[in-house]
């Protein structure tokens, strides 16, 4: 797997090259949002750039809220988010005449990563629920040497942070609602991994397309009761076995137009071809669900 770091500014130009010739010459399209999805997206987008080079498209991240923020304000085409969206974010879109479209471009399995050196291989859902809350403070509580343990998080804006925080820390409905207010709340996913691969106390979050041989990915299990999961290995992501998985969503403003640029991307990205992206960027093709969810939305655009 091709492994990616960082939010850039990527300025291509593009049309699709399946048989959609509808996009108009110098069009261009903004996509903005989610730092964990902004280098995949700009890797579709310089595929995307090989069959027509009249049209730009400009990629940038972020964070998910900051790219949802921007289509409600009208300032990009589209945005990547690796939450779905609020319903307060819907409505504030629809106070100003949008109604934002959603589809998923990809799956991720986010990686539990720690240093290398940090023996301790498998946790459980409700463990690093446990960890990121300030209870289990010590890599003794889970079989891992006599040592406090550093918390790497990303920063508020973040959907990763939204995701984590919903599906992870809050796991069983625990009561404390929050992170520990020691967590260190880091730009992006290539932050926590450097800091985590510095840090033999570290553990982080990452998506699983940021993972290198410089850090170790956890195990992790639902519970007591099931198996210990790794994100690496796509059919654990696949059957649902690993239990830190999630839809990568892009949103549209409104309904796009037929054979304009923003309907031939998302079709780029949804092709065969777009999807070898998404798995040489380190992610996973969508499910069976997904493609079928799209496809609805497709077909209206054509319709």
């Amino acid at each position: 797997m091709n492994k990616y770091y960082g939010v850039i500014l990527i300025i291509v130009a593009g049309a699709l090259a399946l048989g959609c010739v509808g996009q108009q010459p110098g069009e261009s399209l903004d996509i903005k949002g989610s730092d964990t999805m902004v280098q995949l997206v700009a890797d579709m987008a310089e595929s995307y750039n090989e069959a027509n080079p009249d049209a730009d498209v400009i990629v940038t991240g972020g964070g998910s809220g900051t790219g949802i923020a921007a289509l409600i304000n009208g300032e990009v085409s589209i945005a990547d988010s690796s939450r779905p969206i609020k319903a307060k974010e819907i409505d504030q879109a629809k106070g100003k005449g949008i109604e934002p479209w959603e589809f998923i471009i990809a799956r991720d399995g986010l990686a539990v990563i720690v240093n290398p050196d940090n023996p301790v291989t498998e946790l459980t859902m409700d463990q690093v629920g446990a960890i990121y809350r300030a209870e289990i403070i010590n890599w003794n509580q889970v079989g891992g040497e006599d040592g406090e343990i550093t918390l790497y998080g990303r920063q508020s804006t973040s959907g990763t942070y939204e995701f984590f925080l919903k599906h992870v820390v809050n796991w069983e409905q625990a009561e404390k609602q929050d992170y520990s207010p020691g967590m260190l709340n880091m730009e992006g996913n290539k932050a926590i991994a450097d800091g985590v691969k510095a840090d033999p106390s570290g553990i982080g979050y990452i998506g699983v397309g940021y993972v290198t041989g410089e850090i170790r990915t956890i195990n992790v299990a639902e519970d007591n009761e099931s198996g210990y999961y790794s994100p690496l290995d796509a059919s654990n992501v696949e059957q649902g076995l690993y239990p830190i998985t999630r839809p990568l969503y892009q949103y549209t403003s409104g309904k796009p137009d037929k054979d304009r640029i923003t309907h031939d991307f998302l079709q780029f990205e949804l092709s065969e071809e777009g999807q070898k992206i998404v798995e040489n960027a380190g992610f996973y093709p969508i499910n069976l669900d997904d493609r079928a969810s799209n496809e609805e939305k497709i077909s209206a655009i054509e319709g």
